[in-house]
């Protein structure tokens, strides 16, 4: 008998290609008869994903979105993302900051694998923390989220899922080089030792100690930096018992500064060490009924050495946090998830400066939740939350939460959100910074608690086009400040002031979306976001300094058939915005910053098991024009390093190669 053997590839829904390959048997003489042995279905998924049937507004980043640029780490995962701004918070250290819905990510809750990390000394420096080529996916919802996860999301979540120990890929090689001398290697390798127990092992370091000073400024572009990370993940699964742990350690030198000949040369010194640990486990008690209960517990220490000029700013926290959660189902659909949590942050800093409570702050914030999901009918779902916490620091708070869908046919639905988000500041951390600057600054003593609530609307419909479907979004939120700790950075240009809000604060920000595969394997997205944030300074309702006015986003990517070569292109326009206040009589920078584009592009060709790929960032080699004020005295009182608005480095370009070995 003649077996045969079909290999299918399904690129596109609406393509499907059979190739087969015939084997003789020489001792059969009789007509030939045809067996299917095997048949494989790969279809290519979308990059960016839109969840669908979540009633929170959700993205979903996979692999394939993120390989779509360099993705060295989680700040530089959200270049071809039209919801999400990434920007340096200055021009000497290298730290990055997100921003969503027109506010800083400080407002923004940090889930690894929906579990909080990356608080308080972490945040400046943490978004580079996360290595690209360790992330399975990244999703991002807008909006107050799920109070299961907490109550700090004022404006969203980003949780990151690492590589599963699992995974189809249990060997795995990324490494990367730019045109600036910055080298990346990673490496991942998973085990399965037995049918309920696996692991993986994610390893990661970098160098860039490169001195590079294109502006001519006599300070570094970019700090020289050098970090190891190490990550070990296992999972056990034995029955209705599920089992996840994790193991990790940082460790991160920063160099940056000036570089001319001097006899006493400004310099910054960041050294880093991290610890972080944490363990879910879950039981199915009753799969019908969707029965279960899960405790996740998690720890951390972060310790920082830091010198800016003269000034130090040493820190170390240590966090530890629990989170006990009942669910049931019933009979109508509905669903019932109730729980406790306990979180501790235990933050000591030690600075010159003049820190309130002496710079140390302990926080313990037991709290129960309850969360209840109500199918109305059909088309429409209402979710229901309410988080009862109890701070050491601030007493006593509520935080309801209220989220709807109403699906009015299969290809359109609309979300619905209202909800409560609270926040423990932590001044100086979070503005590290300004350090960066001979601005005398100064923390208010009492900071309060940081309250605002968030109100959302979201509609999307996919419609049908020439045998394609052509989806297209529209949203508008805004978020509105109780209580805010507020960066005076205008009432005097030689001065930063961090005190409680006196007045209203509030931001605003609406958003167009559309997308659509143009042909077989070339897909597009342009979006449009305007941002309207305010903030009361100095007793007036002004706007918020530092930020972009509006994004127009157009990326494209086309993949050829076969999947041999992949291009891939973004270009973004930023809106202008304000800048600080100058000093009058002696203006050292404008008023305000103008729009300015960045283009991204890459090229990746495919081979078998692994790929390489080419690019080049911001290739009009846009850059801000002298982003440190007076740079060349920093020991004056008009230094500051503080005023980022757009690029400082210029045109990057990089080239990189990735393998994987696949499963047998």
């Amino acid at each position: 008998m003649n077996k045969i053997k079909f290999i299918a590839l399904l690129f596109s829904i609406s393509t499907l290609s059979i190739q087969a390959q015939q084997a003789e048997n020489d001792s059969v003489a009789e007509p030939q008869e045809r067996q299917l042995e095997e048949f494989h279905v790969v279809h290519r998924a979308p990059g960016l994903i839109k969840m669908r049937s979540s009633i929170f507004d959700t993205q979903k980043l996979t692999k394939q979105e993120l390989q779509k640029a360099a993705c060295c780490n989680l700040s530089e995962s959200f270049e071809t993302n039209p919801s999400v701004d990434v920007s340096y918070s200055d021009a000497a250290t290298g730290a990055k900051q997100i921003k969503l819905l027109g506010l800083s990510g400080t407002y923004v809750q940090m889930l690894a694998e929906n579990v909080p990390t990356l608080r308080g000394i972490a945040a400046p420096f943490g978004l580079g923390y996360t290595p690209g080529p360790w992330m399975e996916s990244i999703q991002v919802s807008k909006g107050t989220s799920s109070v299961l996860n907490g109550y700090e999301a004022l404006t969203g979540q980003i949780n990151v899922v690492h590589l599963q120990p699992n995974a189809e890929e249990p060997l795995g090689l990324n490494v990367y080089a730019s045109d600036m001398r910055r080298m990346e290697a990673n490496a991942n390798a998973s085990v399965t030792l037995n049918d309920n127990l696996s692991t993986i092992l994610l390893a990661h370091v970098d160098n860039d100690t490169r001195e590079w000073d294109r502006n001519g400024d006599g300070f570094l572009d970019q700090p020289k930096a050098k970090q190891y990370n190490v990550l070990n993940k296992w999972d056990y699964r034995n029955g209705k018992f599920m089992s996840y742990s994790l193991l990790r350690y940082l460790h991160e030198d920063r160099e940056g500064g000036q570089i001319r000949e001097m006899p006493d040369p400004y310099k910054i010194g960041i050294a880093t060490n991290r610890y972080e640990f944490y363990t879910r486990n879950g039981i199915i008690l009753d799969s019908e009924k969707e029965r279960s209960i899960g405790l996740a517990i998690s720890g951390s220490y972060h310790e920082q050495d830091a010198r800016y000029g003269l000034k130090t700013y040493d820190a170390e926290q240590s966090n530890l946090y629990a989170n006990l959660t009942f669910a049931t189902g019933f009979n109508d659909g509905n669903k019932l998830s109730v729980g406790a949590s306990f979180n501790r942050d235990n933050i000591n800093e030690y600075s010159p400066l003049n820190l309130p409570q002496g710079g140390v702050f302990i926080e313990n914030v037991p709290g129960i939740f309850a969360e209840y999901s109500l199918k109305l009918h059909d088309k429409i779902i209402v979710l229901l939350g309410l988080r009862d916490d109890y701070s050491s620091r601030y007493g006593n708070f509520l935080t309801p939460r209220l989220h709807t869908k109403f699906d009015f046919s299969k290809s359109f639905y609309v979300r619905a959100s209202v909800g409560k988000g609270y926040r423990s500041p932590n001044a100086l951390a979070e503005n590290s910074y300004l350090l960066a600057s001979n601005r005398a600054l100064t923390i208010n003593d009492n900071l309060k608690q940081e309250e605002a609530w968030n109100y959302g609307v979201n509609a999307t419909a996919h419609i049908p086009l020439f045998d394609k479907e052509l989806t297209l979004n529209g949203e508008f939120y805004r978020t509105d400040f109780s209580n805010q700790v507020v960066t005076d950075l205008d009432s005097d240009p030689h001065k930063a002031t961090i005190a409680n809000l006196d007045g209203k604060s509030y931001a605003n920000s609406i958003q167009l979306e559309a997308s659509y595969e143009l042909l077989r394997g070339w897909t597009l997205t342009a979006a449009h976001r305007i941002t309207d944030a305010k903030t009361s300074i100095g007793g007036k309702l002004r706007e918020k300094p530092l930020t972009s006015r509006y994004k127009s986003l157009l990326t494209t990517s086309y993949r050829t058939r076969l999947k041999k070569w992949q291009f891939d292109f973004t270009t973004q326009l930023n809106g202008g915005g304000r800048l600080p206040d100058p000093d009058e009589d002696n203006p050292l920078w404008d008023k305000e910053f103008k729009a300015y584009p960045i283009l991204n592009a890459q090229v990746t060709k495919f081979f078998r098991g692994w790929s390489i790929y080419l690019g080049a960032e911001n290739l009009t080699n846009f850059k801000q024009q002298n982003p440190i004020i007076e740079a060349s005295n920093p020991t004056g009182t008009n230094f500051d390093a503080s005023m980022v608005w757009g690029p400082i480095d210029g045109r990057r370009i990089y080239v990189g190669a990735r393998w994987n070995l696949q499963k047998f």
